[in-house]
């Protein structure tokens, strides 16, 4: 695994994702550099195969465990600003078992790499086009992973 190729690809990916998380620039930076840190100490229990997810989902994890410990205070002073950002905040303040046990429920079935064109979209703000750009797929494949995750959660909805 080329950590140094890894962070000039996907390191201003995993930097917007903390940004957009932690709401700080020093967090964020900080919380990018440990990524990458985490990635580099672990590269032998790690695959590559799908690098951008999972780098996502290691700063997403990474993140929301600083949100989740206060580190710098950020779970006190960060207010959500839109719907996406209080989901966010909700899952990384609730219990562990909890958030793991609801998002496995709905990505269970999902394709790989559908959660990070999730997060992408939905909580990065990113279009289909951006998207479907950083995770090597059409924009009618994005479309189509998004419509079955979004068929996915209704279903979970409606079961209620």
């Amino acid at each position: 695994m080329d950590i140094d190729r890894l962070y000039r690809l996907y390191g201003p990916m995993v930097l917007r994702r903390c940004r957009r998380l932690l709401r700080d620039e020093d967090q964020a930076l900080d919380a990018t550099q440990d990524v990458f840190t985490q990635l580099r100490q672990h590269r032998d229990r790690l695959k590559d195969q799908y690098p951008s997810s999972l780098l996502f989902r290691m700063a997403t994890n990474h993140c929301l465990n600083r949100l989740r410990q206060g580190r710098g205070n950020l779970q006190q002073n960060r207010v959500p600003e839109d719907v996406a950002d209080k989901l966010v905040h909700q899952v990384a303040l609730c219990k562990e078992l909890e958030a793991r046990s609801l998002l496995d429920l709905i990505f269970r079935r999902q394709k790989e790499g559908t959660r990070a064109m999730a997060i992408l979209h939905y909580l990065d703000g990113m279009t289909l086009e951006e998207t479907a750009r950083e995770v090597g797929l059409s924009v009618s494949g994005v479309r189509k992973r998004l419509n079955a995750l979004r068929r996915t959660v209704q279903g979970l909805e409606e079961a209620k």
